[in-house]
């Protein structure tokens, strides 16, 4: 069954300008972490400084998806993707003019508002158009663009940040996602049948009826536990490279080329794999693959480029491919008629997640007197924790596998 609206050939372009979109979004939160000791030296803050400012995105994300869960199912969402996607890259745009740390705070506080809820309803319109028979085909396409991103839009970055300074990426992103918002505009269907629903409850009920549904809640707590068990340590991994392991800022884009050259072939694998051996058996398989180069990542002495990179590529991998069947399950756990805010309330767990976690990391680390970083292991001890109770919260989902709305009785 497909969208009653779009054919397949429009259901694949569809995709693919969601891709974009999330491209752009995805690139502004991940540069922040390459651009992590320039940011410490530039402004003379901490790394716990550090992760407060990539926290600040991820919480007020978090914040405006409980806000979007207000609203989300009553708009076209053609026009809130638009809306939104403009407002975000005016706020990127502020992120590369802004003259001070306090200024950049501010402006990623606001980027994270509108990107946080830009995620949300990708997923949402996603699993709107395409059956859970299908949907590990169709997040693998949509979670190409994390791939598209480290693997061009990261170095990319980095090299404008070294050339032009560290304003210009995100100078960059703004002016793409301008772009990419025209082409939008010009191409994507009006995404508007959730409208129609008979019996449509009331914003707040409707939201009582999602936080009320224990199969929700199960799905909140494991997409929380997908976010939490990344976000630990990726954000620390360039400082603990360069302080621990001895990369210059030079090699740091080759860990992001290689590992997102990777998983650009594997993000379309994965879904292929969880559409044909089952969502929760692709995910365990993964989510157990992903523990054993997050331990050597955050254990690594001073290897040879060549086997930090094998150790980073393994990471970028497992990391994101993991998510693919991950979030199939999550939005397949939403009941179809509440989706929209099922998916904005668990942007906000998922934010709330990635930030808490950033802040935990950035807390557990610390430098001794020759400026190494120390504890950093225990970051990822907690994170291969997480991701176990992961795979234990998974087996737990009940998916729906049509597409057709429905709604609780009263």
């Amino acid at each position: 069954m497909t969208h009653p609206h779009l054919t397949p050939r429009r259901e694949l372009w569809l995709l693919l300008t969601i891709a974009g979109i999330q491209f752009t979004h995805i690139l502004d939160f991940m540069i922040m972490m390459p651009l992590g000791p320039q940011f410490t030296r530039l402004f003379g803050i901490s790394d716990a400084q550090f992760g407060l400012l990539v926290s600040a995105y991820t919480l007020s994300a978090g914040v405006s998806g409980l806000a979007a869960a207000t609203y989300v199912d009553r708009f076209d969402r053609k026009r809130l993707l638009l809306t939104l996607y403009v407002l975000f890259a005016l706020a990127t745009l502020a992120c590369g003019l802004a003259p001070g740390y306090g200024f950049l705070m501010l402006a990623r506080v606001a980027a994270g508002m509108f990107g946080g809820v830009l995620s949300a309803l990708s997923q949402t319109i996603v699993a709107d158009v395409v059956p859970f028979e299908r949907r590990g085909r169709a997040m693998g396409i949509v979670m190409s663009s994390f791939s598209v991103s480290t693997v061009a839009g990261v170095p990319l970055g980095l090299f404008l940040a070294s050339h032009l300074g560290w304003q210009a990426p995100f100078i960059g992103i703004a002016g793409l996602s301008a772009l990419l918002a025209l082409g939008a505009a010009l191409t994507m269907p009006a995404l508007n049948h959730h409208l129609f629903v008979k019996d449509r409850p009331s914003i707040w009920r409707g939201i009582g009826m999602v936080l009320a549904e224990p199969n929700h809640q199960r799905a909140f707590v494991f997409s929380a536990l997908l976010m939490f068990t990344g976000f630990t340590v990726l954000p620390y991994i360039t400082i603990y490279m360069q302080a621990n392991v001895g990369l210059l800022p030079a090699q740091i884009p080759y860990l992001y080329l290689c590992g997102g050259l990777a998983t650009l072939f594997t993000a379309r694998l994965f879904g292929r794999l969880a559409d044909r051996l089952g969502k929760v058996r692709t995910f365990t398989v993964l989510a157990l693959a992903v523990i054993v180069p997050m331990l050597a990542t955050t254990l690594m002495p001073q290897w040879p480029l060549w086997a930090v990179l094998v150790v980073s590529t393994g990471l970028f991998i497992f990391m994101s491919g993991r998510m693919i069947p991950g979030m199939a399950l999550v939005t397949g756990a939403a009941n179809p008629a509440l989706r929209g805010t099922f998916m904005a309330l668990n942007a906000s767990v998922q934010s709330a997640a990635m930030g808490l976690a950033s802040f935990v990391g950035g807390l557990i680390i610390s430098r001794d007197a020759a400026g190494l970083v120390q504890h950093y292991w225990i970051s990822g001890l907690l994170g291969a924790c997480a991701s176990l109770a992961a795979i234990w919260m998974a087996r737990r989902l009940r998916v729906h596998s049509a597409v057709t709305v429905h709604l609780p009785a009263a």
